[in-house]
């Protein structure tokens, strides 16, 4: 392989690097902080447990090519003693459901958005919702792999007008000086990558 080609990997193998930070995030989530409030403004740590949940639950029918429901959020927290371990079991089945050949090709979902795209947006839920958390209940978090970063990046530039005035995205907040590439992502997508 030429040096000075840069390797371009799956969604599927994105997702399990994405999995390798937030699945210990997850696992880490104390009882007493699920009524924490969190850097999204209107999840409370039990809320965006339950959002995510539903998230990665969701984007491995997109996967599939079944329609995906983002209504009513189902308790995980609530009805499941060991959440924790089943979040994690769904996100890493994400990461396998994106992996299977033919995942990204074509279209998926209502909008007959590309499917790779699709993908990424599972994937800068996993990521941004794990630091979400990790922040929330005063966790590392141990950084953005590079390539989900690159991935990221991409996917943020598409889908930024449309998540911001379907209230997705909240307005981009100005990163702090000396900010890294993915506190300037973070700040794309509305937060405040300080945020404490």
């Amino acid at each position: 392989m030429d040096a000075n080609r840069v390797k371009t990997y799956g969604i599927g193998e994105l997702l399990d690097r994405a999995c390798e930070r937030a699945v210990p995030v997850v696992r880490a989530v104390p009882d007493g902080a699920l009524a924490a409030r969190t850097p999204c403004a209107e999840y409370d740590v039990k809320a965006l447990v339950n959002h995510l949940f539903q998230v990665v639950v969701q984007f491995q029918r997109l996967a599939v090519r079944e329609a995906a429901d983002f209504g009513e959020t189902p308790d995980l927290v609530g009805s499941e003693p060991a959440w924790r371990e089943r979040l994690a079991d769904e996100a890493r089945r994400t990461a396998a459901v994106w992996s299977a050949p033919g995942a990204e090709d074509g279209t998926t979902g209502g909008m007959g958005l590309p499917a790779r795209l699709v993908g990424a947006m599972a994937l800068l839920d996993l990521t941004v919702h794990a630091w979400d958390l990790a922040r929330a209940t005063g966790q590392d978090f141990p950084g953005c792999d590079e390539a989900v970063l690159a991935e990221l990046e991409g996917a943020v530039a598409t889908l930024e007008p449309t998540a911001r005035a379907m209230g997705v995205f909240g307005e981009p907040v100005p990163a702090p000086e000396g900010a890294g590439a993915f506190e300037r992502l973070l700040a794309r997508t509305g937060r405040d990558p300080r945020w404490e």
